[in-house]
């Protein structure tokens, strides 16, 4: 393999990696700054992995806070009631985010359901974790959440130790993500999100490929969530519901680009800052119209996304 095309490919999530270190520089002195872009690399992470199932499938799961909070409350519930080492409870709940995602793509296959149903069931998945949370309130803790003391002691919940740790954890998925586009498996994905009749009919196992996606993406998202929660030192119902995480994450791949390297990571660093300088103006209520307006305005003029108009003007311009 040409070794001038890897450092090309891999050389924008490095540059990437570089500016969004810089960050904290400014916002150290500030828990409360470093909490929400702390949050912002978390959803550029939730972002990434959403992109495999979806960006690179077709699979619209809109069940990214679901799987989280598989990993979230799996590894607390494993960590605090049953004294599971913390790193074992990661691990397992990885895996169970990892399964449940791959049942679901495993039904979706064996339905041959389109986008809109696959969105529809793992809406309704989502929801039913959500009332399952909510009402299993001796084990989750209910509305007030599941204090998590395990890590509460360590540099996990410092002020800026748990940003570098998902910033990391950031890279390792982009770097995963730009690998599985060179590869093989890259190419059936794309066949797959372009046509997956056509597909099917030049020799790609539809339902292989699919399920690896959604396991990817599970186990990537179940695994974000389970480390947030030991960095938050609680796993809370709001932290992982369908209203602050799935549209959320939807929006700003939207925005960045579905399918491209860098879209979860602008989109969640525009998101990041709209979100603060909405709280600031004191119109946190209006997150949701205004998702609806930057949605319809994407649509109107950048329906790829940003990353990817900008990309195309680049190579016009050459």
């Amino acid at each position: 393999m040409n070794q001038t095309g890897v450092v090309r490919a891999y050389l924008p999530i490095l540059i990437a990696a570089a500016l969004v270190a810089l960050v904290p520089l400014r916002y150290s002195d500030s828990r409360s700054m470093m909490g929400i872009i702390t949050v912002g690399v978390l959803f550029a992470c939730y972002g990434v992995a959403f992109n495999i199932i979806f960006g690179s499938t077709g699979q619209l799961f809109l069940c990214s806070g679901a799987l989280a909070g598989i990993g979230g409350y799996g590894a607390a519930l494993l960590a605090e009631r049953n004294d599971v080492p913390m790193i074992v409870a990661i691990a397992l709940a990885t895996v169970a985010s990892a399964v449940v995602a791959g049942v679901l793509s495993w039904i979706s296959v064996r339905r041959a359901l389109d986008t809109i149903f696959i969105g529809i069931v793992t809406i309704a998945f989502a929801l039913s974790f959500e009332n399952f949370v909510l009402g299993k309130g001796d084990w989750t803790g209910g509305e007030s959440g599941l204090r998590v003391s395990t890590a509460s002691d360590s540099w996990m919940s410092d002020q800026v130790p748990p940003y570098y740790l998902f910033l990391g954890l950031l890279v390792v998925y982009l770097v995963l993500y730009r690998w599985l586009q060179r590869s093989r498996i890259g190419w059936a994905f794309r066949a797959l999100r372009d046509d997956g009749l056509a597909a099917e009919l030049s020799g790609v196992d539809v339902s292989r490929y699919r399920i690896l996606a959604g396991v990817l993406g599970g186990a990537m998202l179940g695994l974000a969530g389970a480390i947030f929660v030991f960095t938050e030192s609680r796993a809370s119902p709001s932290s992982f519901e369908f209203g602050n995480v799935d549209v959320s994450v939807l929006v700003m791949l939207a925005f960045g680009g579905i399918g491209s390297l860098l879209g979860p990571v602008v989109g969640a660093a525009a998101f990041t800052w709209l979100d603060e300088f909405l709280e600031a103006l004191g119109y946190a209520q209006a997150k949701e119209v205004i998702y609806g307006v930057v949605i319809v305005v994407l649509f109107l003029f950048f329906r790829r996304g940003v990353v990817p108009a900008v990309t195309d003007l680049f190579k016009r311009k050459r």
